[in-house]
């Protein structure tokens, strides 16, 4: 397959003010992409684009979870840049740790209402002018979409969604000449993971207690560097660290054992025990 250059390429990449949207936003710039970092945080955005090459990056406020918001992005892109060629659906939130006995709903809708209807509304506000383009849309899973989600039920629940999101449009974009890729992540090092991870000893020991692969952790770097890979080559997916990719392609085989092991895991048990009693 032909290589997609990303030189000069527009790349509008949501929740990019910290963490991999960032990392992502100043790889693509060294490959010389014009970047749009939407962020509900437009300080932390502005001072991301103030590392990246004069005139070729521009910061904006979003708040995914309103299409009008994103709307505005998209209108705001346009007109700076004339088009979009590429979206990046970055955005989310880990949400609290906790079983689902003790999660309110509330917590449960305010992960997916960023983590899902965020991507819905970022893929809806920008594929008119990702299909004008020929260009690609990219959609953040993680490996949670299929190891098993106990203790955060809901953002694994999200990341399903995403996985579904991403697959769906990489057949209905095909006939445009356009193409979507799902990126499949481990634990990123980032404030999302320091801050709802690490601060929390309940959930660190929830982790502890799984298999110690799952506890292998990335640099944002590392993580942008595939996506700006898996864009060159239009790849239909991409998974970091690659030893994910033969446990998601084994995972209907794997992954009932896996939940059977869990649940007879005194360890898992205890940690969830403590989750739902603090």
């Amino acid at each position: 397959m032909t290589r997609y250059s990303l030189s000069d390429k527009v790349v509008l990449i949501t929740g990019s003010g910290r963490g991999l949207g960032a990392a992502t936003a100043a790889v693509l710039a060294q490959r010389g992409a014009r970047v749009v970092l939407a962020d509900i945080d437009l300080p932390a955005a502005e001072q991301v684009v103030a590392t990246l090459p004069i005139g070729r990056a521009l910061a904006l406020k979003c708040d995914v979870t309103q299409l009008d918001s994103v709307q505005e992005v998209v209108r705001r892109a346009h007109e700076e840049f004339g088009r979009i060629d590429v979206v990046i659906a970055n955005a989310g939130v880990l949400g609290r740790g906790g079983t689902m006995r003790v999660l309110h709903p509330d917590q449960v809708a305010g992960v997916l209402a960023v983590n899902v209807n965020g991507a819905v509304n970022t893929v809806s506000a920008t594929l008119d002018s990702v299909i004008r383009s020929r260009g690609q849309i990219v959609v953040v899973s993680s490996v949670f979409a299929y190891l098993n989600g106990s203790g955060a039920i809901p953002y694994a629940m999200s990341k399903a969604a995403v996985e579904q999101l991403g697959r769906g449009l990489g057949v209905e974009l095909a006939s445009h000449g356009a193409s979507a890729m799902t990126a499949y992540f481990s634990l990123i090092e980032t404030d999302m993971i320091r801050q709802g991870v690490d601060a929390d000893p309940h959930v660190t020991a929830l982790l502890a207690a799984m298999p110690k692969f799952v506890l292998k952790r990335i640099q944002p770097k590392t993580a942008a560097t595939a996506i700006a890979d898996g864009l060159e080559r239009r790849r239909r997916s991409i998974a970091v660290p690659g030893r994910w990719r033969p446990i998601a392609a084994l995972r209907g085989i794997a992954g009932p054992i896996v939940d059977a092991k869990l649940a007879r895991d005194a360890a898992v048990r205890q940690a969830l025990a403590q989750l739902e009693n603090r």
